[in-house]
């Protein structure tokens, strides 16, 4: 008896300890969370206060650090026997899936049919919210898109696997992670439309797997558009910063001075693939407005007018063709047929401002257009018959591909007699089906189809190729070879003349119009 008692005083001991030691872990996991998240409010505190720049930097990366994420990623990757036309090679794999000599790089020389390979990669991300037990993270597309497997690693070291992928944005690169986790700190977002060059700025993120690292640097410039990252449909708007940023920083955040996101870091300009002074992040303007539709709905519903347009800057004597003595501005080439803009807009309106807002340039005018929702009426300030005024219009939702929006048309008109327009250098054809199947015009109702361009003609340097269609010259519009060419014979050349042509483009089918101003400088 007196045996039992003792055994059972020892369980009872036993299970007294476990039970403190259970409570006891999980109250210095809580008081450690505490403590750093007490440790962040201090270093914002502390940061409007820092007298010299070192304290400056520590304080940025004790306040930041704590919300930036290592994500590494597995993707399966499909290729065809001897399919050797890959948009990348082993040594571009490398950059973006460094594999710390593991082999992990398949060869893709002489592949099975079918074979499916794994890529295991690596990136950055930042915590951006915390709901319930949960915790959502900011990265690139091409760090998170299409992977199959998630292991994020927190910066106090824990491993999360329990990972899903919200949504994801190829046209901004651009993507939400979801994890299942506590003790999170999100970071805080900054206003990226107060960054001036040469601010400074700092760079988290985990370059060639090494998590936790910080580099520093300035703004270069701002607004970089055409670096040819995102293709032709990609929003791009970037932050170039000099600020060392490697494969691994992919996807984590570019900070201010306050420790705020202004940015994330996504790509880099090299010729060998290793940081060569030159980086670029999305703003956070941008990225925050993308994040809240991805996590929100799990994709990005865009704003959409439904025209084609141009920089008033790129091409002066055009804009002024139409009566137009501003150098900023963007001119409407182009309206597609039953979309917001049908019967609102006309092809020549110059778009001078939105909602009260100057319009600088094109990529203004799209970026305010796409972050705008659906359904929402905008006021557009343009330019059309000599004088300013105002259009309200109701935007329609921006279809999945540009492509997807140009209609189709079928038909053919009667044959007329090929022409030489000799001052421009061109020969032009109605569209007979002859002229319509050589070209592949099939769309092609009317207008006067280029069948020749004279070299180094008017015509040559304009951009004007075999297989454009004139539809108007000046404010004439022309429905076959003959009507061009008087409208073209009474133009003065010295003087210029604009025309209106039609482009189709031999990859996608698509068919896009432009205005082109020609004069004879000599």
């Amino acid at each position: 008896m007196r045996s039992l008692r003792s055994t059972l005083g020892a369980l009872a001991i036993a299970g007294a300890a476990v039970g403190t030691g259970f409570f006891g872990f999980n109250y210095a996991q809580n008081t450690q969370f505490a403590h750093a998240a007490e440790q962040v409010q201090l270093s914002r505190d502390q940061l409007a206060k820092a007298d010299d720049l070192s304290s400056v930097f520590r304080y940025v990366g004790k306040a930041v650090e704590p919300s930036v994420v290592n994500i590494a990623v597995t993707k399966t990757q499909a290729v065809a026997r001897n399919q050797r036309s890959l948009p990348f090679n082993r040594d571009q794999l490398r950059k973006f899936f460094p594999n710390n000599g593991e082999g992990d790089i398949p060869d893709f020389d002489t592949p099975d049919d079918g074979q499916q390979y794994e890529l295991h990669g690596t990136g950055s991300g930042v915590i951006i919210d915390t709901d319930n037990g949960y915790g959502f993270i900011l990265t690139n597309n091409h760090v998170a898109g299409d992977a199959s497997q998630f292991e994020v690693t927190l910066s106090d070291g824990r491993k999360i696997t329990d990972a899903s992928l919200v949504g994801a944005d190829k046209k901004t690169d651009l993507a939400v992670i979801k994890v299942k986790a506590d003790r999170l700190i999100p970071a805080k977002w900054g206003n990226s439309d107060e960054l001036q060059k040469g601010d400074w700025i700092m760079a988290f993120g985990s370059p060639f797997g090494y998590i936790g690292s910080m580099t520093h640097g300035i703004v270069s410039a701002l607004n970089r558009t055409h670096i040819g990252i995102l293709g032709r449909e990609g929003y791009e708007n970037f932050i170039q910063v000099d600020a060392p940023i490697n494969p691994g920083n992919s996807g984590g955040p570019l900070v201010n001075v306050r420790g705020e996101v202004v940015g994330i870091n996504t790509a880099i300009a090299s010729r060998t693939g290793a940081f060569s002074g030159i980086g670029f992040a999305i703003p956070s303007n941008q990225a925050k407005f993308v994040y809240t539709s991805l996590k929100e709905h799990g994709k990005v519903t865009r704003g959409w007018l439904g025209v084609s347009i141009s920089d008033v800057s790129s091409d002066l004597p055009l804009a002024q063709s139409f009566g137009y003595q501003g150098t900023t501005g963007v001119l409407v080439p182009q309206i597609l047929p039953n979309t917001p803009a049908t019967g609102k807009l006309k092809e020549g309106d110059i778009i001078v401002s939105i909602d009260g807002k100057p319009v600088e340039n094109m990529v203004q005018l799209r970026n305010q257009i796409a972050a705008t929702a659906p359904d929402t009426d905008v006021k557009l300030g343009i330019f059309r018959d000599g004088k300013e005024q105002t259009v309200t219009l109701k935007l329609g939702t921006q279809p999945d591909t540009f492509a997807a929006a140009t209609p189709g048309h079928n038909g053919s008109s009667s044959a007329m007699p090929e022409a030489d327009a000799g001052k421009l250098g061109l020969r032009l054809a109605s569209p007979n089906d002859d002229v319509l199947k050589k070209f592949e015009l099939s769309d092609v109702k009317s207008g006067a189809v280029v069948t020749a361009v004279e070299r180094n003609s008017l015509a040559a340097k304009a951009g004007i190729s075999a297989g454009d269609v004139i539809t108007k010259v000046g404010r004439t519009d022309v429905k076959n070879a003959n009507e061009a060419m008087d409208a073209l014979n009474k133009a003065d050349l010295k003087k210029g003349v604009r025309l209106y042509i039609t482009t189709r483009d031999p990859e996608s089918g698509q068919s896009m119009s432009r205005f082109l101003f020609i004069r004879d400088g000599h």
